[in-house]
């Protein structure tokens, strides 16, 4: 069998704890690990298309939106778990980049919309296919059922969190 380095962390905890289950270790460390190797993937896959990971955050919530690719500012909060000042300070950078727009709203002139430009869409798309050629390739060995199941797995885990 080949070994981690959560093994070896799990191992030496048995050694000097017997007395505890450090089982959740062997799941949970490992979560946290792939999530530190997944960070830096992402970061690089975003900074060759010129995006910063909260850059793409916002510009994909846009993008998944549909046409007219626009949001409200508070559905933008909503959807990357930041506050007000902060997604007011994004959508200022992302319009100085012409990434998106500010327009008032249709059907409230006191509301503004928060609109993809056609660079924004761009951008997003590629850091998208950019992405997606680096999760594929962490996955390569894994055949699809097991990453249904994979997924399956950590849906269970994350659930409990995300229930309001």
């Amino acid at each position: 069998m080949t070994t981690d380095e959560v093994d070896r962390l799990v191992e030496a905890w048995r050694r000097e704890r017997p007395d505890l289950d450090v089982s959740p270790m062997e799941v949970l460390s490992r979560v946290t690990r792939l999530a530190r190797y997944m960070d830096r993937a992402r970061r690089a896959a975003f900074a060759a298309h010129g995006l910063e990971p909260w850059e793409f955050d916002v510009l994909a919530a846009l993008r998944r939106s549909g046409p007219p690719y626009e949001l409200s500012p508070g559905t933008l909060l909503a959807q990357t778990l930041v506050t007000s000042g902060t997604m007011t300070a994004r959508v200022d950078k992302l319009t100085a980049r012409g990434l998106v727009t500010r327009r008032r709203d249709d059907h409230d002139r006191r509301a503004v919309q928060v609109a993809l430009t056609t660079q924004g869409r761009t951008a997003v798309d590629a850091a998208l296919e950019g992405l997606l050629a680096h999760e594929r390739d962490i996955l390569a060995g894994l055949p699809h059922q097991d990453r249904a199941a994979l997924a399956a797995l950590l849906r269970a885990v994350v659930l409990p969190f995300e229930e309001h």
